[in-house]
C-alpha cells in the first residue's frame, strides 16, 4: 500500500468531510486567484490602453501626468521639429477643449482636436470614416463616441451644432459640424460624450486660433526604441517633458496603483492564512480521530516516513481538488467584480481591474501548494511523535 493510496482511502471513507473541505478550499482559492489578478490587472490594462493609441512617447508641459490642463504653445513648430529627428517615425498633436451640443444643452462633451490622419490619437473607429489629414479653415468634420451615437441616435452623415465653452464670460456661437465616423475612445468612460475633429475644427468651434496643444504623441522609429527617441526630443524644448509609455507606467505603478497593490497584498495574505487554517484544522481533526489507526499501522511496521507521506498526500489531494475548482470559480467572480468596479465614476470603459494571465495561474497553484505543505506540518508532527503502545492501550480500554 502506497502513501497516496492510503490518503485516497481515508478521504473516501469520509466523503462528506472531503466534499466540504474541497468546497472551502475552492472558495478561498477563488478569492486568492482574484487578488492575484487584481494585483497587476489595472497596470496591465492601462499599459494596453497606452499601446493601443499607436504611440510610445508623449510630450507634455506638466511634469508627469496631471489632471490640470497645461497647454503647450507653438505646437505646430514643435511637432515639425520632432518629426525631423531620425529617431522618430510619426508625430501627432492633440488639443483638448470643452464644448456642448446645441441639441443636448444639458450634457457637456469633451472635444479632441487632432492632426492625425487615422485612428492614432486615442480612438478606434467602429463606423464611417476617420478624420481627414487636413481640413479647410472653418470646416468641422466630427468623429463621435459610440455612447453619444447611441444615446442621441446619430450616425455618419448627420449634422450637429456644437458650441465651444468660452473661458471668458462671453458665449460662443454654435458651429455646424458633419459627423464622418463613430469610434470607441480609449480613455472614455461609459457615460462620457466624446467628439474628435481636426485642429482647424477646434479653432472654428472655440474661436481660439492659438497654436496650442495638450499632448504631442510620438512614435519612435523601428529599431531605435522609445528611450533613445525621448533623449533626442528633450533638447528641442527644455521646458517640456517627454515620457515613454514605460516611464508613464512606472509613475502610475509607483503612485496611482499603489493603493490596489496594497489591497491585493493584504487580501492575498489573509486568504492564504484562511486556507492554511482550514486545511490544517481539517487534517488535525482527522488525525486526532485516527490516532488508533495510525498507531496500529505503526505497530504493523509502517514507518513514520510513510505515515507522514500519507498525511501530506491527504493535504495535497484536498488542496489540489479545491484549487482546480477555484480557477473557474475565481474567473466568474472576477468578471462580476470587474463589472461592478468599472461602473465607478471616471473609470475608462476599456480599463479592467482583473486581467487574466498565465502567471496568475502559476502563482496561484504555487501558493496553494506551499499552503498545503505548511498546513500538513502539524498533523505530521503529531503523528510522528505518537507513542504506539499507550495509544493502542487507550483505544482498547476506551
Amino acid at each position: 500500500m502506497t502513501s497516496r493510496w492510503l490518503a485516497w482511502r481515508t478521504i473516501r471513507q469520509h466523503p462528506i468531510r472531503g466534499v466540504l473541505a474541497t468546497i472551502g478550499v475552492a472558495f478561498i482559492g477563488a478569492l486568492l486567484f482574484d487578488m492575484l489578478m487584481l494585483s497587476h490587472g489595472l497596470v496591465d490594462s492601462f499599459a494596453a490602453l497606452l499601446d493601443d493609441a499607436g504611440y510610445d512617447i508623449r510630450v507634455m508641459a506638466s511634469d508627469g501626468v496631471s489632471l490640470v490642463r497645461t497647454p503647450m504653445t507653438g505646437a505646430t513648430q514643435l511637432a515639425a521639429d520632432i518629426a525631423r529627428l531620425t529617431e522618430v517615425r510619426a508625430v501627432s498633436v492633440l488639443r483638448i477643449e470643452r464644448a456642448m451640443l446645441v441639441e443636448a444643452p444639458d450634457r457637456e462633451v469633451l472635444l479632441l482636436g487632432s492632426n492625425a490622419a487615422g485612428s492614432h490619437s486615442g480612438w478606434m473607429l467602429t463606423g464611417g470614416a476617420d478624420l481627414p489629414a487636413v481640413s479647410a479653415v472653418g470646416d468641422c468634420p466630427l468623429v463621435i463616441g459610440r455612447h453619444l451615437a447611441v444615446v442621441r441616435r446619430l450616425e455618419p452623415g448627420a449634422t450637429v451644432r456644437i458650441r465651444g465653452l468660452a473661458r471668458g464670460a462671453s458665449a460662443l456661437p454654435p458651429v455646424s459640424c458633419r459627423i464622418v465616423g463613430v469610434a470607441n475612445f480609449l480613455f472614455a468612460t461609459a457615460e462620457d460624450f466624446y467628439v474628435a475633429t481636426t485642429l482647424a475644427g477646434v479653432q472654428a468651434i472655440t474661436g481660439d486660433a492659438s497654436d496650442e496643444a495638450d499632448f504631442v504623441f510620438v512614435s519612435s522609429a523601428p529599431g531605435v526604441g522609445a528611450a533613445a527617441a525621448v533623449r533626442a526630443i528633450a533638447p528641442i524644448r527644455p521646458d517640456l517633458h517627454a515620457y515613454s509609455n514605460e516611464d508613464l507606467m512606472e509613475q502610475f505603478n509607483r503612485n496611482s496603483f499603489t493603493y490596489f497593490r496594497q489591497i491585493s497584498f493584504v487580501l492575498t495574505s489573509l486568504t492564504l492564512a484562511f486556507a492554511f487554517l482550514l486545511v490544517s484544522t481539517l487534517l488535525t481533526v482527522a488525525t486526532n480521530q485516527r490516532l488508533g489507526e495510525i498507531a496500529a499501522l505503526r505497530a504493523l511496521g509502517v514507518s513514520r516516513r510513510r505515515i507522514s507521506a500519507m498525511l501530506l498526500w491527504e493535504s495535497a489531494l484536498l488542496v489540489t481538488s479545491g484549487g482546480l475548482f477555484a480557477l473557474p470559480l475565481g474567473g466568474a467572480i472576477a468578471v462580476w467584480l470587474d463589472r461592478v468596479l468599472r461602473e465607478m465614476p471616471g473609470v475608462p470603459e476599456r480599463l479592467h481591474f482583473f486581467v487574466f494571465e498565465p502567471r496568475s495561474v502559476v502563482t496561484h497553484l504555487l501558493l496553494l501548494a506551499v499552503t498545503g505543505v505548511f498546513a500538513a506540518a502539524y498533523p505530521i508532527w503529531l503523528a510522528a511523535r505518537l507513542p504506539i503502545a499507550p495509544t493502542l492501550r487507550r483505544e482498547v480500554v476506551g
